[in-house]
Formats: structure tokens, C-alpha cells, sequence
């Protein structure tokens, strides 16, 4: 029998593995050494700026929504087409968010109609790196700087990726990103945020541990009321392993995007993504041409998950969801976001995957089309 393709793995060499067992053996498990040494290495990354992990991406962009002072009464702008955590957590905020729909062409935000949305109560823009894309950098803080906007980068999904030159991560406002098993690199649950000065690290880190700061003579205080957000050395111990190889992923997973590229059939109707050498290649996803099918999505992932192939779905469009259709949101009102919605999949890409894994799956895709086109 074929092995199953999965439509993502993450890659943990044995160097990680071994470094893992001897934080286990050490005795200190939880924030420690290897914390610090993670976030030290994630600055050099960054080009020095500040960096503080935390045990999720979810909770890098609650903590970073404090620091901006955002609160009751106030509006974020973001996206319709990102997982619900870039929205929940301005409504946990006790703040608003507004959507504005995406560029086609894109699938990020549409920049354009962002301004159309600002009014007295925006205090901050949260845009996101679909799949590893990054958002027009020069406008978004064009944009924010002219409004007097604070901006904090969704870049959960694009580690590694550039604008301009220049990673995204080392330069801009805050930047939250996401160390879940499906990104470019894992702590196996875990993020960071990366931060504009010391002041805004040490306020960053009071907020992560119950608002406590400890002093060099043993005395502490608490003047906050902070959560439980820390990262262990067990999860520090395999992000170090896996920054090691974070470029050397990305590389891959570039090839095997271009790869992609090349062998998918352009007669099937599948709309791809932007071919982008900004990207970082989280995922690759084709749209379906559901017009053109005799079956919806969900039989076409089963179709595929019985030729052994793996196939997700990021994201549905999530002002549909009844949390937020209860909040007045409702079909039609972002229609770029719903069409990607609906016939978006992901098809395996993980730096593991052999060439051979692309020409698999692009036979695979060209079976199963052909069988349910009408």
C-alpha cells in the first residue's frame, strides 16, 4: 500500500531530539536557559529587536493588544480569510474588529479599502501573511503612519519570509508569529512577539507571568494583572533545533512550491496562488473551480484522502462563523474572502516531502478533477 501523504509534517532531527532528553534529565523544564538562548537567537534572526516567546502565537497577539492599550470602544482592522484566533482575541480585548475583504490576487487584506474603514475608534491594523505571503509592508505602514495607527503583524505564517530584502519580523511595529507543529518551524506549541525596544520586552514579560517582576535581592511585586503565557525548555530546546534549519526549510519548500508551479495541469480550472519569491511557502493552495465540478469540496478531499494524498482547508471565511454572524456578519458582505473560503485547499508541502511527493500529488489532483468535472 502507498504511504499516506500527510498535507504537512514537521522535521525534527536527532541533534533536537537528544537536546530535548537532556533538558528532561536536567531537572529545570519549565522557562530557563533555554528560554533565554531561544530568544537570543530569534533577535539575531530579526536583526536584534527584541524577541519573547510565549506558548502560543494566540497568546503573543493578547498580550500585544495590552501593550497598545486596546480596550473597550476600540475598532481593529484585519481580515475575514485568517483562523479565528486574529479575531477572537480583539473581541477578548473587549474591542471591535472590522473586516475589510481580501485582494484576489493576493488573499491578504486589500490594502485599498483599508482607509474606507478607519474611523475615530480605530487604534490599530492587524494584518496577516496568508500562507506565508506577506502583506504590502510600504503601504500598510503607509497607511498606519498616516492615521496615527498602530500595527500588529498576524506573521504566524510567514517566518523567513522578505519584504523588500528584508525579513518580515526586522523591521515595522509589533510582529506576533507562530510555532504551532504545521509552520515553517515548531517548539511544538509555542510563539513570539517581536518588539520594538527593551521597555516594551520587560512590560511584554510582566504581562506573560502574572504580572510579577522579580529583583535581584529576592523581592518581587506584582502590578498587573498578567496571565500564564510561558514557554517551557522543553519546547525552547526543540525551537532551537528547528531555527537551525529555518532557512534551509524554507529553501524547500520554495523548490517544492516551483515545483508545483510547473507539473499542475493549467487546464483544470484551479485557480493557484501568487507565484511570490517574498513568500515563505507555508502552504500551497489551489482553488477549486466548483462551477466547473459535479461535487462539492468535501467529496473532492475525500477523493483525495483515498489516493493516499492529504489535503486541508485554510481557512473558511470566518465572519461566517456563528460567533460572528451573530456580531451582524453575514454572506455577501466580503465576497473575495467567501469565494477563497469555499474552494481554497492545501495540498501537502513540507520540507520533507521528496520530488517524487509533488509529481504524486499532481496526478492525483489530475484524477480526481477530471472524474468530477461536469
Amino acid at each position: 500500500m502507498t504511504e499516506y501523504l500527510p498535507f504537512t509534517r514537521p522535521s525534527i532531527d536527532e541533534d533536537t531530539i537528544a537536546d530535548v532528553a537532556n533538558v528532561l534529565r536536567s531537572g529545570w523544564i519549565t522557562s530557563g536557559p533555554k528560554v533565554k538562548l531561544l530568544e537570543a537567537g530569534l533577535s539575531d534572526y530579526f536583526g536584534g529587536r527584541p524577541v519573547r516567546v510565549v506558548n502560543s502565537a494566540t497568546g503573543a497577539m493578547e498580550i500585544a493588544l495590552r501593550l497598545m492599550g486596546i480596550g473597550a470602544g476600540d475598532e481593529v482592522i484585519t481580515t475575514p480569510m485568517t483562523w479565528v484566533a486574529t479575531t477572537n482575541i480583539i473581541l477578548n480585548a473587549g474591542a471591535t474588529p472590522v473586516l475589510v475583504d481580501i485582494d484576489p490576487a493576493t488573499r491578504n487584506i486589500d490594502l485599498a479599502k483599508v482607509e474606507a474603514a478607519i474611523t475615530p475608534r480605530t487604534k490599530a491594523i492587524l494584518p496577516v501573511d496568508l500562507a506565508g505571503l506577506p502583506v504590502d509592508r510600504d503601504r500598510l505602514y503607509a497607511i498606519a503612519q498616516k492615521h496615527g495607527l498602530r500595527v500588529l503583524e498576524d506573521a504566524a505564517q510567514s517566518q523567513g519570509a522578505t519584504w523588500n530584502g528584508k525579513r518580515v519580523g526586522s523591521f515595522g511595529d509589533l510582529c506576533s508569529i507562530s510555532f504551532h507543529p504545521n509552520k515553517n518551524m515548531t517548539t511544538t506549541e509555542g510563539g513570539a512577539l517581536v518588539l520594538n525596544n527593551e521597555a516594551e520586552a520587560r512590560e511584554f514579560e510582566k504581562w506573560r507571568l502574572q504580572g510579577v517582576t522579580r529583583f535581584p535581592d529576592g523581592t518581587m511585586d506584582c502590578d498587573l494583572p498578567g496571565g500564564k503565557y510561558n514557554l517551557t525548555d522543553v519546547s525552547a530546546a526543540v525551537g532551537l533545533g528547528q531555527l537551525k534549519h529555518l532557512d534551509a526549510f524554507n529553501a524547500r519548500r520554495k523548490a517544492l512550491a516551483d515545483m508545483y508551479f510547473a507539473q499542475i495541469d493549467r487546464n483544470l480550472g484551479l485557480e493557484l496562488p501568487l507565484q511570490s519569491a517574498d513568500s515563505n511557502w507555508h502552504m500551497f493552495q489551489p482553488l477549486l473551480p466548483l462551477a466547473q465540478m459535479n461535487t462539492g469540496r468535501a467529496d473532492f478531499i475525500a477523493r483525495m484522502h483515498a489516493q493516499g494524498i492529504g489535503v486541508g482547508i485554510h481557512y473558511p471565511a470566518l465572519h461566517l462563523f456563528s460567533l460572528y454572524r451573530a456580531r451582524g456578519f453575514a454572506e455577501g458582505m466580503f465576497p473575495h474572502a467567501e469565494h477563497v473560503g469555499a474552494s481554497t485547499i492545501s495540498l501537502p508541502l513540507f520540507p520533507a516531502m521528496q520530488d517524487s511527493d509533488v509529481t504524486r500529488v499532481c496526478t492525483a489532483l489530475s484524477n480526481v478533477l477530471r472524474a468530477v468535472l461536469k
